[in-house]
């Protein structure tokens, strides 16, 4: 009679077995939840150099929303985009782009700025537009601030106890300002869930309003400027009624600003951050087109996604705006 193997090799044959039995049903249910979802990436966005030199930088939608409100903050008010680095550098060291609650001492927010140095009260410190337009206000006072190391031009804002600390986040930061400014056209994307409720809108304007000021929409006389928006229903070809939108005239903005056409890209990279808060499906601009529905959230050409929306109409086949015009950003909210 043959010997029996030790109890131990036995066992470890089991538990062999077992594991890979575990593997396989892990893989089986990837499989299956990319087959349900479409292919569909988790949500977050991600920025991609358009230098072609591979960089990138992954944040969550809610990183996106405060890197975006940030941008728009510097400039509207007319800072550079350098500013505009500096800043989301500094917020990324400070917060990692998280309105935070709490911090070293009565730190809050995204740059922790302190109530008790003079810089606003919690309810202020706490809203992403006023911190980051107190930062900027600050920033405007430091000499030749633009020509200055990244972390001597922050330091001379936050009085940091670590100023060497900012210097980690500049690649990053300047990737996310050469998008969030629009320098670098269709290099934000952001992956989101399937909205489950409509979107609205009246707060997709409130929002550009909040963070880009009045100046972002044409204003009708005697209208609030979050009203004036062109957010007619777009029509299909039989006339019926499509998907809610908000089309911004990039030229209105312009003109306020006297900013070139890197505006538009601005405002779609706004409105692809916000895809997730604000449940929007989709953003057109220049012939390029970010939807939500793509499992690659890239942004493609007209063209490339139907062909039959590219002969000039603004209505596409599936009754929704789409392309934009060389002066429009179209932002299309889930139904």
């Amino acid at each position: 009679m043959p010997e029996q193997p030790p109890t131990f090799f036995r066992r470890g044959r089991v538990l062999r077995a077992a594991a890979a039995f575990a593997v396989l049903l892990a893989l089986a249910g990837y499989l299956l939840l990319q087959y349900e979802g479409g292919g569909r990436p988790a949500p977050g966005c991600r920025v991609v150099s358009a230098a072609g030199d591979g960089g990138t930088y992954e944040m969550s939608t809610e990183q996106a929303v405060n890197a975006a409100a940030i941008s728009a903050v510097g400039t509207s008010r007319g800072m550079p985009e350098r500013a505009v680095t500096i800043a989301l550098a500094t917020a990324l060291q400070e917060s990692a782009l998280r309105n935070i609650e709490h911090g070293d001492r009565d730190s809050l927010g995204l740059f922790q700025q302190r109530p008790s140095q003079g810089w606003g009260n919690t309810e202020q410190i706490m809203d992403p537009v006023y911190s980051a337009g107190k930062f900027y206000e600050h920033l405007e006072k430091v000499p030749g601030y633009s020509r200055l190391p990244l972390t001597v031009a922050a330091q001379r804002v936050q009085r940091s106890g670590y100023p060497q600390a900012y210097a980690k986040h500049e690649p990053d930061a300047a990737l996310l300002s050469a998008a969030l400014t629009g320098r670098a056209a269709a290099t934000l994307t952001c992956g989101t869930e399937p909205a489950r409720e409509p979107g609205d809108p009246q707060r997709v304007r409130e929002a550009l309003v909040r963070d880009f000021g009045e100046d972002v929409l044409p204003r009708a006389k005697g209208t609030d400027a979050a009203d004036s928006a062109d957010a007619r229903p777009a029509r299909d070809g039989k006339g019926k009624a499509a998907r809610p939108t908000v089309t911004v005239p990039v030229s209105a903005a312009l003109s306020a600003r006297g900013r070139d056409a890197q505006r538009g890209w601005e405002l779609a990279h706004w409105a692809v951050a916000h895809a997730s808060a604000l449940r929007i499906e989709r953003v057109s601009y220049a012939g390029r087109e970010w939807s939500a529905a793509d499992s690659g959230h890239q942004w493609r050409k007209v063209s490339d996604r139907a062909p039959e929306r590219a002969s000039g109409g603004r209505s596409g086949a599936a009754g929704s705006v789409v392309g934009g015009a060389a002066d429009e950003v179209v932002i299309t909210t889930a139904q």
